[in-house]
């Protein structure tokens, strides 16, 4: 019998990444070894014949980029993608683009474990005349500041994944379309906590590493029957 699947894809390294900084919604790219990790991530699906009808991913090019090469390598570029900011990563406020090493030695390792891994601790907010506010950024110039976060706590990256899943992804989902998501790893772990219901506690040791690709299969009734975690 065959199922529907949920194919999630972290994307691979990026430039800060590799330099250990926090991201967020900075949009750098892909580093070289993230650039592997994503035809890795491609050669993985072939492997598996995971071939997605359709792919959702974020506003953030290194997510983008990571469906773009793993589609390529997989020879399956002509599926549709939609993408959507509310899979974009968790915002970092004030943190983002520092060193985090750094930023633990400054608020010592509690509160740094707390907004990281926690589940509704937030970093510090970015000031409004910070020249890091999203809304200075073209692509979000037209959207309402009220939808554009100056930080979040997974607990409210949740609150717009969550929605967006079950609008968009689900009713594909529902259609028996298999679909690949190429997204980040906090908007995955949000979407993970919802789909195996973890508890605020259990969610703190998920972590889903760069190039791994996790794969759901449910059932007519939309009930997860299996799931299966790919590594390269």
């Amino acid at each position: 019998m065959s199922h529907t699947k949920l194919i999630l894809m972290r994307h691979g390294q990026s430039i800060y990444n590799l330099q250990n900084r926090f991201t967020g919604w900075t949009d750098v790219d892909l580093s070289e070894q993230g650039v592997r990790e994503a035809k890795e991530a491609g050669a993985l699906l072939k492997k598996h014949q995971l071939y997605p009808d359709i792919c959702f991913t974020s506003w953030l090019k290194r997510a983008i980029h990571t469906a773009n090469l793993a589609l390529e390598v997989l020879e399956w570029e002509h599926i549709d993608m939609i993408r959507s900011y509310k899979l974009n990563e968790r915002h970092y406020g004030a943190w983002q683009g520092r060193d985090k090493d750094e930023v633990k030695k400054e608020v010592g390792e509690d509160m740094f474990l707390a907004v990281r891994r926690g589940y509704d601790v937030a970093p510090p907010a970015l000031r409004e005349d910070d020249a890091r506010v999203v809304w200075r950024e073209k692509k979000y110039a037209n959207m309402p500041h009220s939808l554009l976060p100056l930080c979040e706590s997974l607990k409210m990256t949740k609150e717009r994944v969550l929605p967006y899943y079950e609008e968009y992804i689900k009713s594909a989902l529902q259609q028996q379309k298999s679909v690949l998501i190429s997204a980040h790893g906090n908007s995955l772990r949000a979407l993970v906590m919802h789909l195996e219901a973890l508890s605020p506690q259990e969610v703190v040791t998920l972590e889903i590493p760069t190039g791994e690709i996790i794969v759901y299969h449910f059932n007519k009734e939309m009930k997860i029957v299996k799931k299966e975690v790919l590594i390269g």
